[in-house]
């Protein structure tokens, strides 16, 4: 038990702020965050003994907490619509009950923009970006958290920054008229 504290503070002391940032990336709510947070690691305590080492922890560590936001999304889904229909990852939405994170009104225009316009992609795209380029992982371990090849993590992640761009250059279009 005392080999796997030390490996549990280890774990949390590593990579607990970047699980944080990227559960607050996905559902846009500090307090729900940090709940998930806590159940990604209670998640590592029950299985840590299974962990077989084929990826590195970190990205283990950063799929659990994928899971545990598909989780999330999936109680909100049943709960909102009443309904047992599955909740499709790949084609819907993540769309966090919360309007905006405070993280929001941190920052600038552009990155506000860019989080808004993210609302609007696929829980596969969403996921890719946020991944790929605000948790600044490789397309090896997007691929491995994400259970993917790396082919489709690139195809993903180009469909999302063609969507961005398409919905960002419609923002500043619609800005521009309005001026």
């Amino acid at each position: 038990m005392k080999e796997t504290e030390s490996i549990f503070h280890r774990l949390y002391d590593s990579y607990h702020q970047d699980v944080f940032q990227f559960l607050i990336y996905i559902v846009k709510n500090r307090s729900v965050a940090e709940d998930l947070s806590h159940e990604v690691y209670v998640r590592v305590l029950k299985s840590y003994e299974r962990f077989q080492g084929r990826s590195s922890e970190k990205t283990w560590l950063f799929a659990i907490a994928k899971n545990v936001a598909i989780d999330y999304f999936r109680k909100n889904s049943v709960r909102s619509s009443r309904t047992f229909d599955a909740f499709n990852w790949e084609t819907e939405q993540l769309v966090s009950p919360m309007k905006s994170p405070e993280i929001l009104t941190e920052l600038n225009d552009e990155m506000r923009q860019l989080l808004e316009a993210l609302e609007q992609c696929s829980g596969d795209q969403k996921m890719v970006i946020i991944m790929r380029y605000f948790q600044e992982l490789s397309i090896a371990e997007t691929a491995a958290i994400l259970n993917w090849s790396e082919g489709k993590v690139k195809t993903t992640q180009h469909r999302a920054i063609q969507k961005l761009r398409e919905l960002l250059n419609n923002t500043t279009k619609h800005k521009e008229a309005n001026q």
